[in-house]
């Protein structure tokens, strides 16, 4: 992967011209990753870049998460643009609304799960079980080394027989445990799907999709558009699906500000 930066020049046209999409995850990529979720805040000048950004007619915005919708809705706080929750089970916007279907088994199941999780790992100190609706997630940063394995041990012993009877399906993330529903959609889906549906706004206008994500569930993404679109890693220069790759969410903010004074004929000044 090359840094975004050594190419921005190259890429000043593109960007200019073309109607741009861009996707962007929300924990560690817009916001850093922090030992509470709750305490993930954006900050006000990545917000503020973002509310420009979305007011600019060639540009749309997508922020695609594995929060809750509620909870993204309410951390980024803007109008005008997509929110899709849950790794896009649930997605709301302008002119849009989507939430997946999932049968009341399914519920059934999370919540039979949920409470052997709570039972099961109460005495472990700094487990966070997070109740998203459509999925549960089961956080693990808070929780002492010696206590990590145990937790894993008690998660896939608690869901084992759920996912070889396929109601269930289990994601990995970073510190994070998830159970999803066992449907065929993530984040890779999503994003065609989403620039499908923009194909009827645009017609033949050209259209750039980017996604700028951090996480093992942004790989599907980075695949998806690996031939049509820019894809980006945060986190430095790792093993990924993804073409280009930024240091920090710091830089995701300089690089989405960047975006704005291509956009509006501003002279482009890294710092």
């Amino acid at each position: 992967m090359e840094h975004l930066f050594f190419q921005l020049n190259k890429l000043k046209d593109v960007l200019k011209n073309k109607f741009i999409f861009l996707f962007l995850d929300y924990d560690g990529t817009l916001t850093p990753i922090v030992q509470n979720p709750d305490k993930a805040v954006i900050s006000r000048k990545t917000k503020e870049v973002i509310r420009s950004l979305s007011k600019i007619p060639h540009c749309r915005m997508a922020i695609i998460s594995g929060r809750a919708l509620k909870d993204i809705k309410n951390k980024i706080g803007l109008e005008g643009i997509i929110y899709a929750g849950n790794h896009g089970l649930e997605i709301e916007g302008p002119k849009i609304r989507f939430k997946a279907h999932v049968s009341i088994r399914y519920r059934a199941t999370l919540r039979k799960i949920k409470s052997i999780l709570k039972k099961k790992l109460s005495k472990i100190k700094g487990v966070i079980i997070e109740d998203k609706g459509l999925t549960l997630s089961v956080h693990y940063r808070l929780v002492d080394i010696k206590d990590v394995q145990p937790v894993k041990t008690i998660f896939h012993e608690a869901v084992a027989h759920y996912i070889i009877s396929n109601k269930i399906k289990i994601r990995p993330g970073k510190k994070v445990l998830e159970i999803r529903p066992p449907l065929e959609w993530d984040k890779g889906k999503i994003v065609l799907w989403l620039l499908a549906r923009l194909k009827f706004v645009l017609g033949k206008e050209p259209c750039l999709p980017i996604y700028i994500g951090d996480d093992m569930t942004d790989e599907d993404a980075f695949r998806a558009l690996e031939t049509m679109g820019l894809t980006v890693f945060v986190g430095g220069s790792k093993s990924s699906h993804a073409r280009y790759y930024l240091k920090n969410t710091q830089e995701v903010t300089e690089f989405l500000g960047q975006i704005l004074k291509i956009k509006t004929g501003e002279r482009i000044c890294r710092n």
